[in-house]
């Protein structure tokens, strides 16, 4: 019983000894996380994103639908003087103007976020190495922690069966 009592304390005290740690590492990576500038958006990145929200909402594609709408019909029923005649070469020209530049803006805000979402996904691997390591660290401690229970737990049995073997009250040879 002495034993068990032992095995469980000294599980205690490791358990505090592990909160500790984590808890002196957690507050070493706050420390550092505080020291470190915000990350700050260059006037190019901060325009990219904008005209890529902005042109990636629904309300760009109403608009926009609804000034081609408003072109077309205009021209083919002739409300207005025709300024651009059915093939809509002007409207054309200004769709592939708008195409032109809001591509590499939008490339610069995809090729921006990819960089921030592979910086996530560096910092969530450096994390679960951390975790894979301390569940490690506990597995071992855990089944050193059973190793000396089964040891103590056979001698006890041994001391015992000793005990009963010479108090008389042990198995007797047929």
């Amino acid at each position: 019983m002495a034993a068990i009592k032992s095995v469980s304390h000294e599980l205690e005290e490791a358990e505090h000894r592990l909160l500790a740690d984590l808890r002196q590492l957690r507050r070493h990576h706050r420390a550092t996380t505080a020291q470190r500038p915000p990350y700050k958006l260059t006037l190019g990145q901060r325009v990219a994103d904008t005209v890529a929200s902005n042109m990636g909402s629904w309300r760009f594609i109403i608009i926009q639908s609804t000034i081609l709408i408003a072109w077309i019909v205009l021209n083919i029923t002739a409300y207005v003087q025709r300024w651009d005649p059915y093939p809509f070469i002007l409207l054309n020209l200004a769709l592939s103007f708008q195409a032109a530049y809001a591509a590499p803006f939008i490339m610069m805000s995809q090729n921006r976020q990819q960089d921030v979402d592979r910086q996530a996904a560096e910092h969530d691997y450096q994390v679960n190495i951390k975790a894979e390591l301390e569940i490690e660290l506990l597995h071992e401690k855990i089944d050193k922690l059973r190793e000396r229970e089964v040891t103590q737990l056979t001698q006890a049995v041994a001391d015992l069966t000793e005990m009963l073997r010479r108090d008389g009250g042990g198995p007797r040879p047929s």
